[in-house]
């Protein structure tokens, strides 16, 4: 029998009562970058819950920043972690007025005023910086917030440092050519969650298109809440919450 929304996890109402803008409610065409202040300000106006990701600086700060390098977004080329917080913020998008931001500065943009899902970026190496850093600067930070990542070391450091911390998997079937650099073990393991003991998420965060999916429902109906990416229509919104409990959306209004 099914014990979703039992009075244990109600603690997790904010992470499912809203959905979830993904990389703020940006829209290029209007000068307005994912990942950034006035992406999340938008957010925050609409009453979205914010989605965003995190990427260490080469001297361990944490940049609210997608992408591995600076090719697509900046005025610049190049891997990011090669470089300074200093010199990544001095740095232009392509577009816009806004700079990188840290993650410090990001907390104290948003302020608990909208929940943050914080997505931990990882180079499957088993380095802990910038678990280390996310989980310090979040210590006195008073908003609803989470951890997640596609790499269960990152998860499982997580947990391991700062277990009250609401922490969950980002996760598909695992058939993108980007996981061609893990062996196959490493790869099947993910695809069956066989890092459930050492992670032991809160929640997950699943592609859309690949639910349902066996494992993700028998972690739902144990009452654990499962989110959704990346939807860009209404009509995707519906078909993807029969088989979750919220959405992280882009494009348009959810």
């Amino acid at each position: 029998m099914s014990t979703r929304w039992s009075p244990a996890l109600r603690h997790l109402d904010w992470l499912t009562g809203r959905p979830i803008a993904h990389r703020g409610f940006h829209d290029a065409k209007q000068g307005v970058i994912e990942n950034t202040k006035s992406a999340f300000a938008a957010a925050i106006v609409l009453g979205y819950a914010i989605e965003c990701d995190l990427q260490a600086s080469g001297d361990g700060e944490a940049l609210v920043f997608h992408d591995e390098t600076l090719d697509r977004l900046m005025q610049a080329k190049g891997f990011v972690a090669r470089h300074s917080a200093t010199e990544l913020q001095a740095l232009a998008f392509k577009a816009g007025s806004d700079r990188i931001q840290t993650l410090s500065q990001l907390l104290a943009q948003v302020d608990g005023q909208v929940p943050l899902v914080i997505e931990l970026k990882s180079l499957w190496d088993g380095n802990e910086v910038l678990a280390r850093r996310a989980v310090e600067l979040v210590q006195d930070y008073e908003g609803p917030f989470c951890f997640m990542s596609f790499d269960p070391k990152v998860i499982a450091t997580v947990r391991k440092l700062a277990p009250q911390i609401v922490r969950g998997i980002v996760a598909d079937r695992v058939t993108h050519p980007d996981y061609d650099i893990l062996p196959v073990s490493a790869r099947v393991a993910l695809r069956d969650f066989g890092h459930i003991g050492d992670t032991q998420p809160d929640f997950i965060s699943y592609h859309w298109r690949d639910l349902p999916y066996a494992p993700v429902t028998q972690f739902r109906e144990t009452g654990r809440p499962v989110i959704s990416w990346t939807i860009r229509s209404a009509e995707d919104a519906a078909a993807a919450r029969r088989y979750s409990d919220q959405i992280t959306f882009e494009g348009f209004r959810a």
